[in-house]
């Protein structure tokens, strides 16, 4: 993938260009280009820059969640405290139950004014220990009539209360109950997966689940947004150091150390394509969307697995946003926080008509 940079660098617009690339099963593949000057900063606009300033100076006069521990940041975030806080409540967002397996999982539902035209499986971040199915409300809210979609967030159990497995087995829950009851529910079968950091990482391995245990693909296209795909870390993890932009090295081992007990997962263990999905084999599974900014400790998680989906024969979108931070799309008033939910808007508009 070639991204074109506007040579007005106050007036960034990348558009993929997709030069033909060798058919696979039918398909023609892109490759996947990278553009140097997206990583400069030259590339990085003065409003975003000012952003990265002001949180960065607000970060560092706040004690980290390794200081105050999770369930602190979580009751902050619930009285809507923070950079993070929770979004209000939606009116027309409900509980439901999802039921597979045997077991039972909370789940968010919103449902658009409009016919629905399929559904979307949300599954939300927070480093594995924090946030909840109903603190993106309003930006669920907007993605349904946006797309004309049901949204179904999950409320998955967080560590380190609950280690893993148990957010992997709820996430798998409640794609396996959308597979078998979306269309009697919401009256369409057109489903679609997606998440935040760790929600992406637990997307990835939901996919993954369902095509080995259960042989299903069910979904049509992944919205991946600034994921972790290797739970024991990538390059740009180990080598960013201090600098805290919402996460640094320090606090991403201490999320991995929540989630995956050092006592219990060692280096191999942590890297087992069923937790790393890196490592994992991801043929056969359907179009995604890599979102990430440039100035994430996350980075090469995005440029590897982007890669190693095209490679794996899947059609892949990579979107990069100069000066982005970790969960930047999650900021107001950040205009390449709206570019890339846009992005993400479009891409499985896409694909749900497509498809």
């Amino acid at each position: 993938m070639i991204l074109k940079l506007d040579s007005d660098l106050n007036k960034k617009h990348f558009q993929p260009s997709f030069p033909q690339g060798p058919k696979t099963e039918n398909r023609t593949m892109p490759p996947l280009l990278l553009d140097p000057a997206l990583f400069t900063e030259n590339a990085i606009t003065a409003d975003t820059a000012a952003m990265t300033e002001k949180i960065e100076m607000l970060l560092a006069s706040v004690p980290s969640v390794m200081e105050v521990g999770a369930p602190l940041v979580r009751e902050r975030r619930k009285e809507k405290q923070g950079l993070l806080a929770d979004e209000p409540h939606h009116e027309d967002a409900r509980w439901g139950e999802a039921a597979a397996m045997g077991q039972t999982v909370p789940v968010r539902i919103i449902q658009p004014q409009a016919d629905i035209t399929g559904v979307y499986l949300h599954i939300h971040g927070g480093g594995h220990t924090l946030g909840s199915a109903d603190a993106q409300d309003q930006s669920l809210a907007h993605f349904a009539a946006a797309l004309g979609v049901a949204v179904v967030s999950v409320e998955y159990r967080l560590a380190p209360e609950n280690p893993w497995p148990a957010p992997a087995d709820d996430c798998e829950v409640a794609a396996l109950w959308l597979t078998h009851h979306a269309k009697a529910l919401f009256g369409t079968d057109s489903l679609f997966i997606g998440g935040e950091s760790a929600g992406a990482h637990l997307a990835l391995v939901t996919m993954l689940r369902l095509k080995t245990r259960h042989q299903l693909t069910p979904f049509r296209a992944a919205n991946l947004v600034y994921g972790v795909y290797d739970m024991n870390g990538t390059p740009s993890v180990h080598t960013w150091g201090e600098r805290n932009l919402v996460i640094n090295t320090p606090i991403i081992q201490w999320f991995c150390d929540q989630l995956l007990p050092p006592d219990q997962f060692d280096v191999g263990r942590r890297r087992h394509p069923d937790i790393s999905p890196l490592y994992a084999d991801v043929k056969g599974l359907c179009p995604a969307l890599f979102t990430i900014g440039t100035l994430d400790p996350l980075l090469d998680d995005s440029l590897l697995m982007s890669a190693k989906w095209v490679v794996a024969g899947n059609g892949a979108e990579l979107a990069i946003y100069p000066g982005g931070i970790h969960a930047f799309t999650m900021l107001k008033d950040l205009p390449i926080a709206e570019e890339a939910k846009g992005r993400m808007i479009d891409f499985l508009q896409k694909h749900k008509s497509t498809s």
